[in-house]
Order: C-alpha cells, then sequence, then structure tokens
C-alpha cells in the first residue's frame, strides 16, 4: 500500500492541477449539487455530506494510490472549475482517467486540455498497459471529450457510483496509441 500524501502540480497554457483545498469545497459542492451536472456522475444530486465524502474520497486517493483527482484552477484568474484525474477504487476495471468541470464551465475544452495532462502523467508513472474512462451512455459532451483524448468505446458495464448502480460505457486508450499521438 502506498501512502503518500503529495499530490503532483501540472501546468497547462491555461490550466494548473494542483492539490485540492478546503476552500475549493463550497465550489465544488455547488456542482455536485446541480441535477444536470449530476446525472452523469451517479445520477442524483449530492447534498453536502455527500459532497464533502467524495471531495475526501479524491484527496484520500493520493495518500493510498499515490496518485488521485487534482483540483482544475483557471490561470488567469484562479476560479476552482472542476476536478480532473486518476482514480481505481476497490473493484474497479482499470486506471480511470476522469474529469468533471462544474456547468458554468462546460464548452471551454477545459477537460480536455487536463484530461490530456492527466493521460499523461499516467502512462509515465503507473506500470499501466491501458487507461480507461467510464462515461454515461447518453453524456455526448464526455464522449466527445474521451475521442479527442484518443480513447476507443468498449463495452458496457453495471457499477456502483457514489451508492448507486450505474451503466456506463468504458472507453479507453492503451500505451502503444498513446506513444503513437505523442510522436505524431
Amino acid at each position: 500500500m502506498i501512502l503518500r500524501s503529495e499530490t503532483a502540480r501540472i501546468e497547462t497554457k491555461r490550466l494548473i492541477l494542483r492539490e485540492d483545498r478546503a476552500s475549493d469545497f463550497d465550489a465544488f459542492a455547488g456542482f455536485v449539487a446541480d441535477a444536470d451536472f449530476a446525472r452523469y456522475i451517479g445520477g442524483e444530486p449530492m447534498s453536502r455530506s455527500e459532497a464533502w465524502r467524495t471531495f475526501a474520497y479524491g484527496i484520500g486517493h493520493w495518500v493510498l494510490r499515490g496518485y488521485g483527482f487534482w483540483a482544475v484552477e483557471r490561470k488567469e484568474d484562479g476560479v476552482y472549475l472542476g476536478r480532473v484525474g486518476m482514480t481505481n477504487p476497490e473493484g474497479w476495471p482499470g486506471l480511470e482517467v476522469g474529469w468533471s468541470i462544474g456547468k458554468p464551465y462546460w464548452g471551454h475544452g477545459y477537460a480536455t486540455e487536463a484530461g490530456r495532462e492527466a493521460i499523461d502523467y499516467a502512462f509515465r508513472t503507473q506500470p499501466v498497459d491501458r487507461i480507461i474512462s467510464t462515461i454515461a451512455p447518453e453524456n455526448s459532451a464526455s464522449q466527445a471529450v474521451a475521442m479527442k483524448l484518443g480513447e476507443s468505446l468498449g463495452g458496457r458495464i453495471e457499477l456502483q457510483v457514489h451508492g448507486r448502480p450505474c451503466l456506463v460505457d468504458v472507453w479507453s486508450i492503451d500505451r502503444a496509441e498513446w506513444q503513437r499521438r505523442k510522436t505524431a
């Protein structure tokens, strides 16, 4: 078991991927309480206490696995946009890179920009041959992000998300495809 609490910091042209801070929680709780946002990550809006558990889970993942979700901060003004990163809870079908950007910031390419860095970091630091993303079948925006990141649609499975059954499509990219895209 890895017991590490240091969160890697990554910068892109427009974003900073950094550790979560207590000051991020109110924005995060607001995002996950929104029905449009929540329909794709478990189906139901979260209460503040559910949001807290989810927020803490993301931080704890860094300690237990040595990787996790980053807070996504916009460089130009320091605004917290959401979370992007890696997860692999007990019983998950593989190492996942996921993204959850707050509804006010949808449509600006932030998920793609941060997701690309998360996949690069995952392949550079983790001994895996494949990265997955689990996406709700009706979430066309996240499917478009997955395609931009080079992922391909695989099978459909049922997962437990926030204690509820959730049908998801498994998208993935293997290491060879990632390396091919990096050199292209």
